[in-house]
């Protein structure tokens, strides 16, 4: 299939690294399937309130258009509704802005109900403040016997269906939530650690949740290819199992109504015993993007949550100075043994270690020790069923009556 192709504008107003920023809209467009044919930028102090780009760099971007047959104009900015609609005159091509450009990948990759949802709330929420109307002349709808003046414009009308479907989209989201809310409550009951996999998108974090726990989650070479969280079961060090989290990635400048919208899928930081921040090592823009994830996490309150620096593709990786982190490779395995024994250590202060007695009618007990915890050593003895186990601290309450000073 065919690429549209597109023009890629961007304001420099030295608030951000913009050759970084620039290099991630390319990448966004080609996860979008656009074509980039060209890279205009323009050194501003601030954007024009009705053409965002000044008079002549919006002329010298509409020859391009024409010169270079461009189907479509890609602004590395938010654009209101009057700058787009400007533009698009300008340019006679449709303009397509930062956010709208993410949205629509969101789109595409969205395969759940949830994801679909959250998509569909941030889409309104962006295109709300953004409704143009075109005067009462032309969106007048009758006035009628009782009423008075020149009825409720199509503009309104717009306007009250756009807040309608976000309260529903809303309630239907927190359903949802309250469904995922019963699952955090049964994983924190059975005590077992949470450990999340958050980062920059693209870097590699389903691909390492697939080499850790053989699961089958899309992995592919784009921005965004998946929204969904995954959990999956991961045995780790002295403890039994854990359960690892895989979470939508980040992307700098990711506007706030994104985070909000996405909440309840990025919330599953919040509830983490440990944060696996995973950083693409093969990337010179690493520490920008570290610190893109680092400000999201701040923002959903998981600042305190004890967190690992973890940089996958380390096959890739040409610098001399070592990685200040665990230095891994989902592709070829380097480094994972070293990854799982730090996150067993990061929770070793949650494990406790014991001998246990069981009576010979409490022996089924032990079955919850295999499940939950990791069996050392046991043995029948004359007066039960000694085992000497590593069991999660949460779950240790349910055990600590069984506690001996028996030797094996």
């Amino acid at each position: 299939m065919e690429k549209d192709r597109a023009i890629l504008a961007a304001g420099d107003f030295g608030l951000w690294d913009f050759e970084h920023s620039l290099d991630e809209l390319v990448a966004l467009c080609d996860t979008a399937q656009l074509e980039v044919v060209a890279q205009v930028g323009q050194r501003m102090d601030k954007k024009v309130a009705a053409t965002y780009f000044g008079k002549g760099k919006v002329e010298e971007i509409a020859q391009l258009v024409e010169q270079l047959e461009a189907d479509c104009v890609v602004v590395d900015d938010d654009l209101s509704g009057i700058q787009t609609r400007n533009l698009e005159q300008a340019w006679n091509v449709p303009v397509i802005d930062r956010t709208v450009l993410i949205l629509d990948i969101f789109a595409q990759r969205a395969t759940t109900a949830e994801g679909k949802l959250q998509v569909e709330l941030a889409q309104y929420q962006y295109r709300l403040p953004r409704l143009l109307g075109g005067g009462l002349g032309l969106s007048q709808q009758g006035g009628g016997i009782g009423t008075r003046g020149p009825g409720e414009t199509q503009l309104e009308t717009d306007r009250r269906h756009v807040r309608s479907r976000i309260r529903k989209l809303k309630e239907r989201l927190r359903e949802v939530e309250n469904r995922r809310e019963v699952t955090r409550r049964s994983r924190a009951k059975n005590g077992i650690p949470i450990v999340v996999l958050v980062g920059y998108t693209n870097v590699g974090k389903s691909s390492l949740l697939n080499r850790l726990t053989d699961a089958e989650v899309l992995a592919e070479d784009k921005l965004f290819a998946t929204l969904d969280p995954t959990a999956r079961k991961l045995s780790v060090g002295n403890l039994q199992q854990v359960i690892l989290v895989d979470t939508v990635g980040f992307v700098s400048r990711l506007p706030h109504h994104l985070v909000e919208a996405f909440r309840s899928t990025l919330a599953e930081a919040q509830y983490a015993d440990l944060i696996l921040l995973v950083n693409d090592a093969s990337s010179l823009d690493w520490p920008i993007q570290e610190e893109v994830t680092k400000g999201v996490l701040n923002d959903l309150g998981c600042g305190e949550i004890p967190t690992l620096s973890v940089f996958n593709k380390a096959d890739l990786y040409e610098g001399e100075e070592p990685l200040p982190g665990i230095a891994v490779s989902a592709k070829t395995g380097e480094g994972l043994e070293e990854l799982l024994k730090s996150v067993s250590d990061c929770l070793s202060e949650r494990i406790v270690h014991s001998r246990l007695l069981f009576p010979f009618d409490q022996v089924g007990k032990a079955s919850v020790l295999r499940e939950r915890g990791n069996i050392i050593q046991e043995k029948w003895t004359e007066e039960g069923l000694l085992v000497e186990a590593t069991v999660d601290r949460n779950l240790w309450n349910s055990f600590v009556q069984y506690e001996t000073e028996l030797e094996f």
